[in-house]
């Protein structure tokens, strides 16, 4: 299909600005529905003048979504939360929201629908957000069946708050944390057969970061194909990682002698309970149900394969922009020898 005009809801976001740039790339128009059109202005240099359009849209306005999805070919909803705030819920943005937009661009004869949702998504979870996720997905699917939808795992790229959080506590705390159900527990040593103490336990939860490029690309060929209508694609990186070991690589890329310590779920839900108290918590206490699940694809639905997409490793990545969080980056004068 030859899309002319795309809107696409939040893509103001990491995850958006990577859509835009590489929808703008093809000679795509692209309206960009924003709360606020000021703060996406940042997207209009990434095509032609004028081929990228930022657009205020209240989501929960009939009459602003109804314009915003008018005359486009293709929408994509990428609207999401990781904590509620106010009137900004998960009901509101994960369920009420997709619902909205679906209805409305059937209405309007948009042709090809893409929803971002997340891997885990389950009606049956724990945590809010993955029930609302579930949800968000089964509205969408109400109105418009054909729709694709998208589950990622977590996304990782230049302008990331997964990495780049870690990333940035490395110059400010001496320890990076894990979480993790099993350490601090009285073991027999395999070699020795003597009591021992398994301060570490396996590493904590599991997680498969995905990179922006590959999701970008992932919604470009369900916007573009007949192929992939109607389904639902978990998108995994090519390598399973703990907590551990995510922690473990910050540290390894940002060439500080930071410590990666075991912290036990109880502490974990201590610590959410205050910070979630915090304009921008750090960490709720419904994040820490969803961490208590790994965060990997399931295998039972089709993932990038079957999209003709190999993943990005992200050792591959990594290194082009965690650099910034190494000792005296930047820092180093030269001096012409005297």
């Amino acid at each position: 299909m030859a899309l002319r005009l795309v809107t696409i809801f939040g893509g103001s976001g990491f995850i958006g600005r990577q859509i835009v740039q590489d929808l703008a790339s093809m000679g795509v128009r692209v309206r960009v529905a924003v709360r606020d059109p000021q703060k996406a202005a940042f997207l209009k240099p990434l095509g032609d003048l004028g081929q990228i359009a930022p657009m205020k849209v209240n989501v929960a306005d009939e009459q602003a979504v109804a314009r915003a999805v008018e005359g486009a070919d293709a929408v994509v909803n990428l609207i999401g939360i990781l904590y509620e705030s106010g009137r900004r819920t998960f009901q509101a943005l994960h369920v009420d929201a997709p619902e909205r937009i679906a209805r409305l661009s059937k209405a309007a004869g948009v042709q090809r629908f893409v929803h971002m949702s997340a891997l885990g998504a389950d009606p049956q979870a724990d945590a809010a957000y993955a029930r609302a996720k579930a949800e968000g997905e089964a509205a969408v699917r109400r109105h418009i069946p054909e729709a694709s939808i998208l589950r990622p795992s977590v996304v990782f790229g230049s302008h990331d708050s997964f990495f780049n959080m870690f990333g940035a506590m490395t110059r400010l705390v001496p320890a990076l944390p894990y979480y993790v159900k099993d350490a601090f527990r009285l073991v027999r040593d395999e070699t020795t057969g003597r009591p021992a103490i398994d301060l570490g336990g396996s590493g904590g939860p599991r997680f498969q970061p995905v990179y922006v490029g590959d999701v970008s690309e992932a919604t470009i060929k369900c916007l573009t194909s007949d192929a992939f209508a109607g389904q639902t694609f978990e998108l995994g990186g090519p390598r399973a990682y703990t907590m551990r070991e995510i922690m473990e690589l910050v540290v390894e890329q940002t060439e500080r002698r930071t410590w990666v310590v075991p912290v036990p779920f109880w502490v974990a839900r201590i610590q959410a309970k205050v910070m979630g108290l915090l304009p921008k918590p750090l960490i709720t206490p419904d994040q820490v149900k969803l961490l208590e699940r790994d965060n990997v694809v399931t295998g039972t639905l089709p993932g990038f394969e079957a999209l003709g997409i190999e993943p990005t490793a992200a050792e591959a990545i990594l290194p082009t922009y965690m650099n910034r969080f190494r000792p005296h980056h930047r820092n180093v004068i030269l001096r012409a020898p005297q």
